[in-house]
């Protein structure tokens, strides 16, 4: 087995699929693998079997792994890809959107080729994600979880530095919670002209039981009820570009920390299980870049380096 697959199989629930065993890293052993070949004069019997550890490496069995929790019927996990990328992550792969059913046999390939290129995105799609500024916890209902006088800092510095940056951004789409309608009415001072749109798909919620679990924090009903509504915001609005769209387009998403991080686990193809493992500040700028290939960068996670550090709160 090739040390690159080994790491690949290593990872348990990434881009979905069953995982056979993990891979952890452990002190030199002997210099020796399943693809090494016998050593002048060794006996065959010196050869290690082809599912042994590559150098370095220490395989575990599979009840190892066994204890990685089965996804919710709303995540769609294609069994088999062992941690490769989806390519058709978004749904939006040209080839899957051609019914080739319908081909024409007599114009064949130059045919299908021309379908192909028609249903080819060529823009790229940068996505802001911006969390919502500091707010008042102690208030009861969300009309009443208003932003702080800090958070309205907070926000004038947000939509400051997203104006600094020069881009033409297309819109702001905003959760409907309070919090983040207030932030956005802020920062959309600085960037004139940018629509605005509401959406109570990004509202705040619990996406899915976080691995390692929280013990002081297990609203089961919660993921139920939200896990399937933050599931659908992630389908709507991370995607790459449709075919029609010919200039790159810069848009704004202000909305909650857990929506966030779910969102990044699961465009970056990273098991969803782990959105609680990031932190993330208030009024911060999260970067996800999606080319016209369906391929996923993020440039920035929570980025608040433009706030003086007594402006930086995460509540």
């Amino acid at each position: 087995m090739s040390f690159r697959r080994a790491l690949a199989l290593a990872a348990c629930g990434l881009a979905g699929g069953s995982v056979l065993f993990s891979a952890v890293a452990v002190g030199k052993l002997p210099a020796r693998g399943g693809d090494a070949e016998p050593r002048p004069g060794s006996s065959p019997a010196s050869v290690p079997p082809a599912s042994a550890a590559p150098p370095g490496l220490l395989l575990l069995p599979p009840a190892a792994a066994a204890s990685c929790p089965a996804a919710p019927g709303w995540i769609e996990r294609p069994a088999g890809t062992g941690g490769y990328w989806d390519s058709n992550w978004d749904r939006r792969e040209p080839l899957a959107l051609i019914n080739l059913k319908k081909k024409n046999e007599e114009t064949g390939e130059e045919e299908l080729a021309s379908r192909l290129d028609h249903c080819k995105a060529k823009a790229t799609r940068h996505i802001f994600l911006i969390r919502h500024s500091q707010y008042n916890l102690d208030g009861r209902a969300d009309k009443d979880r208003t932003l702080t006088p800090l958070g309205r800092e907070q926000a004038e510095l947000t939509g400051h530095r997203l104006a600094s940056l020069g881009l033409k951004f297309d819109q702001i789409i905003h959760s409907s919670m309070t919090r983040a309608t207030e932030t956005t009415e802020i920062i959309s001072k600085h960037l004139p002209g940018v629509k605005k749109i509401s959406t109570d798909l990004l509202r705040e919620g619990a996406p899915i039981e976080p691995d390692p679990p929280v013990s002081h924090w297990k609203p089961e009903a919660v993921y139920y009820e939200d896990g399937a509504r933050i599931e659908a915001a992630f389908r709507n609005f991370i995607h790459r570009a449709d075919a029609k769209q010919e200039e790159d387009s810069y848009e704004i998403f202000v909305c909650h920390a857990n929506v966030i991080r779910y969102i990044v686990c699961r465009a970056l193809q990273f098991p969803p299980e782990g959105w609680l493992r990031m932190s993330l500040n208030n009024g911060s700028i999260t970067h996800l870049v999606i080319r016209p290939n369906g391929r996923v960068a993020l440039r920035t996670l929570g980025d608040t380096g433009f706030m003086p550090p007594d402006k930086i709160t995460r509540t």
